[in-house]
């Protein structure tokens, strides 16, 4: 039997000018200190859609546009299984800020490859990069 904890997580693909917002999370957290798009785990009875929203907020301060399903990705870590939903969007309103996280940078998706992500969001970069 699988005892493994599964986690929905919402993450958004915020483009502005041809570059991604990304996120460095906190050390001191699961993968902290690592870079990723920005998001969060779902609340029980809560949409992705719904998380995504709340979840940038709370991190960066910004109101999205309605977020464009692009990708799910699946990754198994030793104590829990994650499921990434990402999804396109942009900021509607507000000036994002580091709120809840280290630190933010705006990259191009050849950039991507510079800064380091956990496991879970390979499968994402590569296809950003068309590769």
């Amino acid at each position: 039997m699988d005892d493994k904890r599964h986690i929905q997580v919402a993450a958004g693909l915020i483009l502005r000018e041809g570059r991604y917002l990304i996120a460095r999370r906190k050390v001191g957290v699961h993968l902290g200190g690592l870079w990723e798009f920005p998001g969060g785990k779902c609340e029980p009875g809560e949409s992705l859609e719904d998380c995504l929203r709340r979840e940038l907020r709370e991190e960066l301060g910004i109101e999205i546009t309605t977020p464009v399903p692009f990708r799910v990705t699946r990754h198994e870590y030793p104590e829990k299984t994650v499921e990434l939903h990402f999804f396109r969007c942009s900021i509607l309103d507000g000036q994002a800020q580091a709120i809840d996280c280290e630190d933010l940078c705006w990259v191009i998706p050849e950039e991507l490859a510079k800064f380091e992500f956990p496991p879970a969001d390979q499968p994402l970069i590569q296809a950003l990069q068309g590769l």
